[in-house]
């Protein structure tokens, strides 16, 4: 293998192209990539490559393994004898990256920061499901996110974990480390929740139990999720509480904030456009979106998680915890930072409890399943609703206007994501649009 890593990066250009388009985080689902350069590599440790390459104008956070044998999983391609490999599946490589963070090195420009005294000599093993970035746990105290398509510094999701570790929030993780160069963020790395259940899991899970009896209705049955859902809403709303505290808030004038309410429109243009279907519920959506006009007063803004939904949260035997706070993944960097209204991640949320009762529904299910799938949706909506309200001060039902303007703005976008990536889901939004 060539001592120079820019070099041997750059010999695996055409393997890149045919690789990075298969990845579940690259961007451009479906698409060939033409040209890809290497921005800068660096030799982390024997056999360990580190590279920002650039694929058609997105910049993308390779870790590449270099070995003379043949690899357990997949390869990459060729550098000059040597195998090169996805190195986030390799459990000894990915143990360095630990070191590297609590000693404070800086390799070639990128720096690794601890924020706290890390314990070293931990197994490292990455996460085992699909995600936009790449997360590799080490041992059971920590958890490192590499950021895949790494954005400018600030950082959002590094940006608010810090804000709301300084008030006290018990809703997240606490921040260990940071990766970064002069003006990216390359991987952040906080306390693992080992005791931890993904809340689409639990959730569905209690859909399951429902659907599965035959008479019972669901504040009968032994996985109720009411109450969990209550809770939910209450630490959603904690963290909303605790980002005030931290970063401020604002109202914003109605006539200001028109411009979101065009910004609704647009993106119910564009995806109208890739989606015929969508179009016999248009009037109402648009009826809908401009209802928020003709709101008195303004809207209260603040930095919110803004991209909420139950594959975000974690209950640990302490109670919930959010995660991710990188914000719509569609969203450019910008305006992910803009403040919102917090009812955005109230509607998204909701949408998701939607979600977790009606994918278990095929289209021929009949009427009780479809039923009992209502009745769940209802009962853990109201319940979150209730939950939030309790610390809020005030349901966020009462500004029905508004929250059903973003729950059907989120809908549309639902239906566009599922269209782009799971096309077998899109039926899912698109009932929920006409139930509404």
């Amino acid at each position: 293998m060539s001592t120079r890593p820019q070099h041997a990066v750059e010999s695996l250009a055409d393997d890149l192209r045919a690789w990075l388009p298969t990845q579940r985080w690259f961007a451009a689902k479906g698409a060939e990539v033409a040209d890809v350069r290497v921005d800068r590599a660096a030799m982390l440790a024997p056999g360990l490559i580190h590279a920002l390459v650039d694929a058609d104008g997105d910049l993308y956070q390779v870790l590449l393994g270099v070995q003379d044998d043949v690899p357990d999983g997949p390869v990459i391609g060729r550098i000059g004898q040597s195998y090169a490999f996805d190195a986030t599946q390799d459990s000894d490589l990915m143990a360095v990256l630990l070191g590297l963070l609590a000693e404070g090195r800086t390799e070639a420009g990128v720096r690794w920061t601890p924020e706290t005294e890390l314990v070293t000599g931990l197994r490292a093993r990455p996460i085992g499901v699909e995600q936009s970035n790449t997360s590799i746990v080490f041992g059971f105290h920590y958890i490192l996110k590499l950021f895949r398509r790494p954005a400018a510094s600030p950082n959002r999701d590094v940006e608010l974990h810090r804000a709301l570790h300084r008030v006290g929030s018990a809703q997240v993780a606490d921040p260990v480390g940071v990766v970064e160069t002069d003006d990216l963020v390359l991987g952040f790395a906080q306390r693992y929740l080992a005791d931890a259940a993904e809340g689409w899991a639990t959730a569905t899970a209690s859909v399951r139990d429902l659907l599965a009896e035959g008479d019972l209705h669901a504040g009968e049955v032994g996985g109720d999720f009411a109450g969990e859902s209550s809770r939910l809403g209450a630490a959603v709303a904690q963290v909303h509480v605790d980002l005030a505290a931290a970063l401020g808030t604002e109202v914003v004038p109605t006539d200001r904030f028109g411009r979101a309410v065009e910004a609704m429109h647009g993106r119910l243009d564009a995806v109208l456009a890739a989606v015929p279907a969508l179009a016999e519920h248009e009037s109402m959506l648009r009826e809908a979106f401009d209802a928020v006009r003709a709101l008195p007063g303004g809207v209260h803004v603040q930095q919110i998680h803004g991209d909420l939904h139950l594959g975000q949260v974690l209950r640990t035997a302490a109670g919930w915890v959010l995660i991710d706070f990188e914000g719509e993944p569609a969203a450019p960097v910008e305006e992910r930072m803009t403040p919102r209204s917090p009812l955005r991640d109230v509607a998204g949320m909701l949408r998701s409890f939607d979600y977790a009762a009606w994918q278990l529904l095929g289209s021929d299910d009949d009427h009780q399943r479809a039923t009992r799938a209502a009745e769940w949706s209802d009962r853990n909506r109201a319940s979150f609703c209730e939950g939030y309200g309790s610390v809020a001060g005030a349901d966020p039902r009462d500004s029905a206007v508004l929250l059903r303007a973003f729950e059907l703005d989120k809908a549309v976008y639902e239906v566009a994501y599922e269209h782009r990536n799971r096309p077998e889901w899109v039926r899912v939004p698109l009932a929920a649009l006409r139930r509404a």
